[in-house]
């Protein structure tokens, strides 16, 4: 059952899929209501599970299940990732590369291949307190001290030059 995200409790559970580009408004609008619908039936076992989303800087989805009501079984998230997956081919959209490191800049989010982080960072495009989306949260309580980080506070440090690296 969908439930407004900012009810669910900070230790729900979440999935975060991050976008290879960002969403246009009328698939902004279509996500939505597919997640909409999806949340409203996903079920564990046939017992319904408080479910919500986040769609922040129109480039990450964000699925949360209030697990203390009822925990979302293997069954039920390969439900979600199939919903996931289903979703962005019929938008041509790429939700499941990990692969491209996703930073915030005052420009907005914007991700760069692993094999191109050190590159990057030698022509300045980030730096070490440049924000790192850590999308390996699993939740919701997470999203507010650990979702946006400071690239030397994260297993990226390795990509900085040895005077950069806070131990």
């Amino acid at each position: 059952m969908y439930v407004p995200f900012e009810s669910l409790p900070d230790t729900s559970r979440i999935w975060i899929y991050q976008a290879n580009r960002k969403f246009i408004l009328q698939e902004l609008s279509a996500i939505s209501d597919a997640l909409m619908a999806f949340s409203q039936q996903w079920n564990a076992h046939g017992i319904p599970l408080r479910s919500s989303f986040e769609m922040p800087f129109d480039q990450f989805i964000i699925l949360a299940v209030d697990e203390n009501s009822n925990a979302a079984s293997g069954c039920s998230i390969d439900d979600s990732v199939r919903m996931i997956k289903t979703l962005g081919e019929k938008l041509g959209v790429e939700l499941f590369d990990r692969t491209k490191i996703a930073f915030k800049l005052d420009s907005g989010i914007i991700t760069i291949p692993l094999d191109e982080l050190k590159r990057k960072y030698l022509e300045g495009l980030w730096n070490n307190q440049t924000l790192v989306v850590n999308n390996l949260i699993s939740s919701k309580g997470e999203l507010a001290g650990g979702w946006l980080v400071a690239a030397e506070q994260t297993w990226i440090r390795r990509y900085l030059p040895g005077k950069a690296v806070i131990s």
